[in-house]
């Protein structure tokens, strides 16, 4: 069985990040990931500073040649459990397209998986004219007609956030948000349309969604549709070690599940870390990488320990053995 220091599961920017500062460190790692990002269906990555419109695939591929550069070893494969080893590599890694290995540390970046609510349509235009992030995807639909679908009491903040973009902004209350006197106020104040009944499905003509139709067949014109997903962690696979996912909210609102961690990615598991969505399930890019790099420096740390103990007490043997 194949050993590593860490084995990093999951390759997207937060998991390439913290493994090229471990193989900058000369650590032995392996990526391991299954090949479908969060941000697939994306045509651009935004707010990343010297990146900003790369595609997600062209971002990642870079990444991997870098790690690589470093000896570090990138896989497609899926990890589908993790256990307890028996040696110092405390972790066996199973693969379900090759041999198991073994990890002392283990730094987990699946991310989060967005739950859609079950509209006819929104599925298939998730990622493109089907938005959640003003941030990620904002500029690219300003000044279009943009409809904000309730999900959950958040919407009333998103419809405002999208109004920012663009003058011609629509809220679909959908039989889920019920809004404040106060948010009636803001809404009329921001020229926003207020649209009551239950979305049923999308329209799309060429390939573009041209409107929203309404439980009884009304549609209304809209170019971009913004949505909020709930996001739940991709984490099942950590339940063997103990590990469990808990709530996380968002402007007092629960937007979905998370691992809990320290702010270094450090986990109430020892020896498992935790990055980018899958623990901060908002976060952009940028800062899932940036927070990978922060949970590679620390279980490197945490290994210059470990390698330090065992030092001394071999040196302490020795030393006891030739008096």
């Amino acid at each position: 069985m194949k050993r590593y220091d860490v084995v990093v599961i999951g390759g997207g920017a937060a998991g390439l990040s913290g493994a090229l500062a471990l193989v900058r460190s000369r650590r032995s790692v392996l990526v391991v990931d299954n090949g479908t990002p969060r941000n697939a269906p994306a045509e651009h990555v935004h707010n990343y500073l010297s990146r900003d419109g790369v595609p997600p695939a062209e971002l990642y591929s870079i990444g991997r040649a870098e790690v690589a550069g470093y000896g570090g070893e990138v896989v497609i494969d899926t990890v589908t459990g993790v256990r307890r080893g028996g040696s110092e590599y405390g972790f066996v890694v199973e693969l379900a397209g090759r041999e198991a290995v073994e990890a002392r540390r283990l730094l987990v970046t699946t991310g989060v998986a967005d739950v859609l609510p079950e509209v006819a349509g929104l599925a298939e235009r998730f990622g493109r004219d089907v938005l959640h992030c003003p941030y990620c995807h904002g500029w690219e639909v300003r000044d279009q007609a943009i409809g904000v679908l309730a999900t959950n009491p958040m919407a009333g903040h998103q419809t405002l956030m999208f109004r920012q973009l663009s003058d011609d902004v629509t809220l679909f209350l959908n039989d889920v948000l019920e809004p404040t006197e106060e948010q009636w106020e803001e809404f009329a104040a921001r020229g926003i349309s207020v649209v009551q009944g239950k979305v049923t499905s999308l329209e799309v003509t060429d390939d573009k969604l041209t409107g929203v139709r309404l439980e009884g067949g009304r549609v209304i014109p809209r170019q971009a549709l913004a949505v909020q997903t709930r996001l739940e962690a991709r984490a099942d696979f950590l339940t063997g070690l103990g590990l469990k996912t808990s709530a996380r909210e968002g402007r007092g609102v629960v937007v979905g599940t998370a691992v809990d961690a320290d702010p270094t990615g450090a986990t109430d598991v020892p020896g498992v870390w935790v990055a980018g969505n899958v623990t901060d399930p908002m976060g952009q890019v940028v800062t899932s990488a940036a927070a990978g790099l922060m949970a590679g420096a620390a279980i490197n740390g945490d290994l210059i320990a470990e390698d330090t103990r065992q030092a001394v007490e071999l040196y302490r043997n020795a030393v006891a053995t030739s008096v």
